[in-house]
């Protein structure tokens, strides 16, 4: 017998599709700082100051949340910078 009446499971829907992502990107020894930077306006959509100050944070803090959003965006966004030799992860 469920407990979960039609109003729980729609709450319950609703709770899943509008958690939030964060996109990751960590630091490494390879990519130059231009080109992250570039790769952050491409895919990201950043403006080139918030691509500039997120691969600040990424060089000397060894990873920034670059973005925030739901999974599917996300990923897609990761799989790109991943395509490109960046390294990213989607986190919860």
């Amino acid at each position: 017998m469920s407990y979960l009446t039609q109003y729980d499971t729609d709450l319950l829907d609703v709770a899943i599709a509008s958690e939030v992502y964060d996109l990751i990107v960590y630091n490494d020894d390879v990519n130059s700082f231009d080109f992250v930077i570039e790769s952050l306006v491409d895919i990201c959509e950043h403006t080139p100051l918030q691509a500039e100050q997120c691969t600040l944070l990424i060089h000397h803090k060894g990873k920034c949340s670059v973005r925030r959003g739901n999974f599917e965006a996300m990923a897609s966004m990761r799989n790109k910078l991943c395509n490109l030799g960046i390294s990213a992860e989607v986190e919860d």
